[in-house]
């Protein structure tokens, strides 16, 4: 897997859910801090963010998309002076829906919301370097496959026909990869440091795909170095300078976070899961874990 998908693998736990809602004027929302991540998109009307720290309200337009990385709380709204009302999750996760009618003359707006749920526990930095939201307004001609997953997931919920309830999970996490891909492609030329500048050096890049790509093998720093073109020692400060870690740093906190999404999420046997993370023998496995996540692989598993 590439980067950015493994990325999102790696935290990602439960099951995704959405819902397309029309709210009358006046509306406004007060929406908790959560441990996920959640979009807003305004598919006809207007609608306004209101931070919670106090920043300068934004103003969404139709088609504009909203993706807030952090799980941070924040009010919507039809405007900025709206009061805000708490918003309650049901027991599924979802938000509040509203009437199918208005009072006469209301302003209309029509929204596509959705969350994720994130495990913190091992974020990747990818996301981690993310500000609290992301806005990517809409522009004619721009971010035309993000454009599309929010079209398709918008009929599936408009109109549910046999195996929505399988297409939508499935559209929720493609939104999810082009809401990321959109704003760092956005950023990479613009970032001398951090991963939108990593994922946008051929070098570097290239390095990591070959990490993500088969993190077992016995890499080296020369290895890397050779595979990007470069030199040793000028692989290795290019590298740390942008991912923050040095390459082997880098792949062993790789290993460990693969180890662990393994041990959550299948039933390998322990020098299976050993193996896959790049160790031959199942005690220095054991014993790297433990060091890195504080208890034994077996006992992880169990709290898992």
């Amino acid at each position: 897997m590439d980067v950015l998908s493994d990325a999102i693998a790696a935290m990602r736990t439960g099951r995704p859910h959405s819902s397309r809602t029309v709210r009358f004027a006046p509306w406004g929302f007060r929406f908790p801090p959560s441990r996920g991540a959640g979009f807003h998109v305004v598919l006809q009307g207007t609608a306004w963010l209101l931070p919670p720290d106090g920043a300068a309200p934004v103003r969404l337009g139709p088609g504009d998309v909203l993706f807030l990385a952090h799980g941070t709380g924040h009010g919507l709204a039809d405007h900025p002076d709206t009061p805000l009302v708490d918003a309650s999750p049901g027991p599924d996760g979802s938000w509040p829906t509203s009437p199918d009618r208005g009072p006469v003359g209301a302003d209309e707006t029509l929204l596509l919301c959705g969350a994720y749920q994130l495990s913190r526990a091992r974020a990747h930095p990818l996301l981690t370097e993310l500000p609290p939201y992301v806005h990517l307004p809409a522009r004619v001609g721009a971010h035309p496959r993000l454009r599309a997953a929010v079209d398709l997931l918008g009929a599936e919920l408009a109109e549910p026909q046999p195996g929505s309830d399988a297409i939508v999970p499935a559209l929720l996490d493609t939104l999810l990869l082009y809401l990321l891909r959109t704003w760092w492609l956005a950023e990479c030329g613009d970032r001398t440091t951090g991963w939108s500048a990593a994922l946008g050096d051929p070098a570097v890049a290239g390095a990591l795909r070959a990490l993500h790509d088969d993190p077992a093998r016995s890499w080296t720093v020369q290895e890397l170095g050779t595979l990007s073109g470069l030199s040793r020692a000028a692989f290795a400060r290019r590298f740390t300078a942008l991912v923050g870690r040095s390459p082997l740093a880098y792949l062993t906190w790789w290993r460990m976070t693969t180890a662990g999404r393994l041990l959550r999420t299948d039933d390998l046997p322990l020098r299976v899961v050993a193996q896959r993370s790049g160790y031959s023998s199942e005690f220095a496995f054991a014993k790297a874990f433990k060091r890195e996540y504080g208890v034994a692989p077996g006992q992880y598993r169990k709290g898992a």
